[in-house]
């Protein structure tokens, strides 16, 4: 663990100094806290948190950490909740002596970078987001950032002014991911039950959320009050959660940001695990071929565990190449019957809370563009000048787009619908960003109401997933009029679990596959906010059947686009299995 350790008499200085002023500045705190040391220290036990005093310096069960204030916000960066051995269950994090600064953020869980890998294994740790107030016992969201479970990082939405206009604690988490994250080769079956699953991330959220409820009293938030929350594969991820056996109880709401339903079974995900890894065998001189080296790695042996052990993490983050929603490239979420569900989602056993699911209205346009089959197109601008190429894009962003948007809300809630008892389900649908007047005609076709177009409507903060979008998108009128109706949504569902309350168009339940309410729609052009409760329904199965219909394209360009661009993803089981996709 990273912590920083200072002398009683310095201590204590330092604690009278933050007692007289609600928070340094960052450059200041750096000043009055030691350098961090990696010295094993006694962990003190707590009977239970200490009170929140309205301060940048608050203790925990591990000991002082000092954030700091920004704006009106008061925020603390990078507090350990957890150490954990590779491909082990994680534990609590070690106790420290004196302070620990957390005005600077935590480390990244290692994965890929652009040829490269950073990050570290020593990766758990969190953020914290609260406004500058004294105010306790506020409600609490648990974030779970994006990235395929790949890449990314607790800095992905940055929570602050959500925190400050909904008067709540916010936390975003750093985790391990990749093959570090996840991995059921049967050499590593060797430990505990849960440990056996491979589901090491998922290990990692659950011991986020015991930090979070032994610790949040002492940042002023509810530990019985906790909605989590997640964005992409952070979405599945909390889907995942609400049929995980060992997350009963943890939290009291969710909200998928574009999730959806996904897991893995193990046998499968072996065989893929095993061909990744591989080539390291064999570039190690292990074995002569890939064949015998996959062959090798699926062997529950000493030798095997040595050897994955033994890996550089480097190497292991750069075994998987980025899975581009394809659950094939990388599988993760077993359903080992354990940390998950063995029925997977057909389970009866949900963790039934309220629940929020959204998603866009062309969440495919990132993974079309970023697709082998159009980056040359997308790469010379032929893309626009080309009327094939052009009415390809289209056709792959269309049907890509209208099938991810099933799954990520309305088809996710009929398959729980029927197990999920009382507890209410709430979908949404954003469409801002395909207006051409709004954003330009290349914004609106390329990219329309992105994957991720949510983050600056949520958090008030625009995002790196927005960047290319024109200056004064995201901070027109009507744009920050959204901001602040997404913003009271979502606010008003963590402090009571219903969306609605005064100001706001009514947002309706779900209640059913034919009839009654669906999504809301919300929008803007840029002056006006159009934000309205949706009745009509959209079937995969007609989905299906308007693709076969479609002659907007060649029937070649259509049977290579189905084949390679629309297939393997999250959304593909049902596309794959109806045009025959191996």
């Amino acid at each position: 663990m990273h912590v920083k350790h200072k002398t009683l008499s310095v201590l204590l200085a330092a604690t009278f100094a933050a007692s007289m002023a609600w928070g340094a500045a960052p450059a200041d705190v750096s000043q009055t806290v030691a350098a961090k040391a990696g010295a094993s220290v006694k962990v003190r036990h707590l009977a239970k948190a200490p009170a929140y005093t309205g301060k940048t310096l608050q203790n925990t069960r591990n000991g002082l950490v000092q954030g700091y204030v920004q704006d009106t916000a008061l925020i603390w960066k990078g507090i350990p909740y957890g150490q954990a051995e590779r491909w082990k269950a994680p534990t609590d994090a070690k106790a420290w002596n004196g302070v620990f600064d957390a005005t600077k953020p935590g480390p990244v869980a290692i994965q890929g970078a652009i040829g490269k890998t950073k990050g570290s294994e020593d990766c758990l740790n969190l953020d914290i987001f609260r406004p500058n107030t004294k105010e306790k016992n506020l409600p609490v969201l648990f974030f779970i950032h994006g990235g395929n479970n790949q890449s990314g990082a607790a800095d992905q939405a940055n929570w602050q002014k959500f925190a400050e206009r909904e008067h709540v604690v916010a936390i975003s988490i750093n985790h391990r991911l990749g093959a570090l994250g996840f991995n059921p080769l049967p050499a590593l079956k060797h430990g505990t039950a849960e440990e056996n699953s491979g589901n090491f991330a998922v290990l990692d959220f659950v011991r986020g959320l015991d930090w979070t409820k032994e610790n949040i009293a002492s940042f002023g938030g509810n530990p019985d009050n906790i909605t989590i929350a997640g964005f992409s594969s952070g979405g599945r991820d909390v889907m995942a959660l609400l049929i995980s056996p060992i997350a009963k109880g943890k939290f009291q709401k969710a909200i998928s940001f574009s999730g959806g339903m996904t897991t893995s079974d193990t046998a499968w995900a072996q065989q893929i695990f095993a061909r990744h890894f591989a080539p390291l065998v064999v570039a190690d001189g292990i074995k002569t071929n890939e064949a015998d080296a996959a062959k090798w790695l699926l062997q529950d042996t000493q030798e095997v565990r040595n050897y994955l052990q033994n890996l550089p993490a480097d190497r292991v983050a750069a075994a998987f190449g980025r899975a581009a929603i394809r659950m094939n490239a990388f599988p993760h979420l077993y359903n080992d019957g354990v940390v998950l569900e063995k029925d997977s989602f057909a389970t009866k056993n949900y963790n039934q809370v309220p629940l929020i699911m959204t998603t866009g209205t062309d969440e495919f346009s990132l993974y079309t563009r970023t697709d082998e089959y159009f980056v040359p197109s997308v790469k010379d601008g032929t893309i626009f000048t080309d009327p094939e190429k052009h009415s390809e894009f289209a056709f792959a962003k269309k049907y890509g787009s209208k099938l991810y948007e099933l799954f990520n809300a309305e088809e996710s809630a009929v398959t729980m619908f029927d197990h999920y008892g009382k507890a209410p389900i709430y979908t949404l649908k954003i469409a801002y960003g395909n207006d051409p007047k709004l954003v330009g005609e290349k914004m609106a076709f390329t990219s329309g109401s992105v994957h991720g177009i949510w983050i600056p409507f949520a958090t008030g903060i625009p995002t790196a997933t927005t960047a290319g979008y024109p200056a004064g998108s995201f901070d027109n009128p009507g744009a920050l009029a959204l901001t602040a109706q997404v913003q009271d949504y979502l606010g008003n569902f963590m402090r009571t679990g219903n969306p609605n309350g005064k100001g706001l168009v009514r947002w309706e339940k779900w209640t059913s596959a034919t009839e009654g309410p669906s999504q809301l729609y919300v929008n803007s052009d840029g002056t006006n906010v159009d934000v309205h409760q949706e009745y009509g329904r959209t079937t995969y199965q007609s989905v299906l059947d308007e693709i076969v219909a479609d002659t907007s394209i060649k029937e070649d360009a259509k049977a290579e686009i189905i084949r390679h661009v629309l297939s393997g993803r999250w959304f593909s089981k049902g596309f794959d299995a109806f045009f025959h996709n191996n």
